[in-house]
């Protein structure tokens, strides 16, 4: 069974972002990133994957068709447990909170910190491995 981390968001910049920033940890093989343009693409992804382990699902609030929060909602009636990390331009604290109250793990304020993203998803490795050191 493959890990796989998954990025929503409608900006198209930001696969080019976090592939820059993960293209070592995808090349070892320490798991895969995945991309959707949409929060529907990104529910298609997350239903289908029953074969993977998603450890991380980041994803943009405000995005055309379903928003981040109705995509946060459905996917924590498909999967409950699935973490899941917020990203949004306007991290004002009724933003955060509201995130936190409908499930999310987080809510990370953009320009991504990415290295508050690379400690976050070390840190679901560790937890999927069973705190033995991922590939």
């Amino acid at each position: 069974m493959s890990v796989l981390v998954l990025v929503v968001d409608d900006e198209p910049d930001i696969e080019a972002l976090f592939r820059q920033q993960f293209r070592r940890d995808v090349k070892a093989g320490r798991f895969d990133l995945e991309f959707a343009t949409s929060g529907e693409q990104a529910l298609t992804i997350v239903v289908e994957a029953r074969e993977r382990d998603i450890i991380l699902l980041l994803s943009d609030v405000n995005m055309p068709g379903m928003g981040g929060f109705d995509l946060l909602r459905r996917v924590k009636e498909q999967r409950p447990d699935l973490p899941v990390i917020m990203i949004t331009a306007y991290a004002d604290p009724q933003t955060r909170r509201r995130a936190l109250e409908q499930g999310a793990d987080d809510l990370l304020p953009k320009p991504v910190d990415f290295a508050s993203v690379r400690a976050e998803v070390d840190r679901r490795l560790a937890s999927w491995t069973g705190g033995k050191p991922a590939p």
